[in-house]
């Protein structure tokens, strides 16, 4: 198969703009059940035998040349100018940009030959998140994300006491994937500000006002009056379960332990300058700290200001000059994600927490020039050409940390210059079903119905990893 040719270049993922939030203007008008409808878990589990995962998402897909998957006796507009560097994994090298995660390659595992059957953002990220097979982009996934599907799984144990949410997201990746079928109830309780800024704070979690808190109590209470004649024509149960959302809203509202978890001046200030003190570092802290307080499921999409011209890891030559690019987000990328592998195993987290780093491809192999725009970061005056990478789904890595799985592995493999896949290679499915074999879900065997009624499997392709169970 050859190269594509097109010159057509894409502006990158968008976010979607609105994000589930919650507040106490929300619950002032009882009106909570459409942003915040979290159920259940089995909470006589104690909470170190839940499984978790933290998803790290690179949205606009990452160059495994650059990074992971170096080829560095390729001709160089293959190869790119970046020198290799010896890991802890004996014969393993990765590019010069990853000093601390070359450090620490024993604790997590690579694989190098991941494919992905769309090469568009959104019809690309929908296969990873969801395993939708569509290969031309569309607007909304048929499928729900594996997030809400876990969310949903669970939540059908029985009531959930911890008064966080099972499912939050740190600036969530939200634009091409989301609950499908299963309804917002089962989307994240999304976090969209800084943890960086000096008093990031989420509105309205953990109120400490005790006159607030009453007030809040009186609006249930007089809601509760309301709901009495509504609940005699209940014939569906709707209201009961609507009951049990707002419930969980006004704990995540008025219990301090919530409060707490988002609270990062708890943590010493040698773990936050480890994380490194930008958006990207603290966001994958503050992860860590939800975990350790019982959320279950908690994204990321690292993103931003450090991120350059357009905010992500789409590497066009028109967007920036990706080597630039690849510099600019390299340290912060690689302090953030080493201290969190790190840190799950220095807390003693590394059987139950699985850490994900990914997007949702990779980028061409060989190296093409176009005119760049002159705008932001990283990026050449306008008209000159620059180097830049397109998508290519073809061959990419993503990394695996925790979940009880063995460090060092090299699994998978590309070709001389990057281009394919040639061993071991493993698909968006497989992603899926490695996942959920840590969560403990029989990708295999679970169904759900999807708007017309019929039995959709979770995973309908795919196998987890051999290399990736516990």
């Amino acid at each position: 198969m050859n190269e594509p040719t097109s010159t057509t270049h894409c502006p990158g993922p968008m976010d979607r703009r609105n994000f589930l939030q919650f507040g106490l203007a929300g619950f002032g008008a009882l009106s909570l059940q459409g942003l915040m409808k979290v159920r259940a878990e089995n909470a006589a589990k104690p909470k170190s035998e839940r499984t978790a995962v933290i998803l790290v998402w690179l949205p606009g897909g990452c160059s495994h040349i650059d990074t992971y998957d170096p080829k560095p006796e390729a001709p160089i507009e293959y190869r790119g100018p970046f020198s290799t560097i010896p890991t802890k994994i004996p014969g393993t090298r990765f590019t010069e940009l990853l000093p601390m995660q070359a450090k620490i390659a024993d604790k997590f595992s690579i694989v190098r030959s991941m494919v992905n059957g769309a090469a568009g953002h959104p019809a690309g990220s929908m296969q990873m998140f969801s395993g939708d097979k569509a290969k031309r982009d569309k607007p909304k996934p048929s499928l729900p994300d594996w997030m809400s599907v876990a969310n949903y799984l669970r939540a059908q144990e029985s009531p959930r006491k911890n008064p966080l949410p099972r499912y939050m997201g740190i600036k969530p990746p939200t634009s091409y994937n989301g609950p499908a079928y299963l309804g917002d109830a089962y989307s994240p309780f999304a976090i969209t500000g800084d943890p960086n800024a000096p008093k990031f704070t989420v509105p309205n979690v953990g109120l400490s006002d005790a006159n607030e808190s009453q007030r809040v109590g009186r609006r249930v209470a007089l809601r509760e009056r309301l709901d009495t004649l509504e609940r005699a024509f209940d014939r569906e149960g709707e209201t009961g379960a609507l009951d049990e959302f707002e419930q969980q809203a006004l704990s995540l509202l008025t219990n301090p332990q919530a409060r707490d978890a988002f609270d990062l001046s708890k943590e010493s200030n040698r773990t936050r300058d480890r994380y490194g003190r930008n958006t990207w570092g603290q966001q994958l802290l503050l992860s860590r700290r939800l975990i350790e307080s019982g959320v279950e499921i908690v994204t990321n999409q690292l993103n931003g200001p450090l991120c350059g011209r357009v905010n992500n890891w789409d590497d066009h030559a028109v967007n920036h000059h990706v080597f630039n690019a690849m510099r600019f987000r390299a340290k912060a990328y690689d302090q953030s994600v080493s201290a969190l592998i790190e840190d799950i195993y220095q807390r003693g987290l590394a059987k139950r927490v699985l850490v994900v780093v990914t997007g949702e491809f990779g980028r061409t192999p060989k190296v093409n020039y176009q005119p760049s725009t002159g705008v932001g970061n990283a990026s050449a005056p306008a008209g000159t050409k620059q180097p830049g990478r397109d998508h290519w789904p073809r061959a990419f890595s993503n990394i695996w940390a925790g979940g009880g799985i063995q460090g060092g592995q090299l699994i998978g493999s590309t070709d001389k210059l990057g281009q394919d896949s040639i061993t071991h290679r493993h698909s968006p499915g497989d992603f899926l079903a490695t996942i959920y074999q840590h969560l403990g879900i029989e990708y295999n065997k679970i169904a759900i119905k999807d708007f017309n009624g019929r039995p959709t499997p979770i995973v309908d392709h795919g196998k987890a990893i051999p290399e990736l169970i516990a």
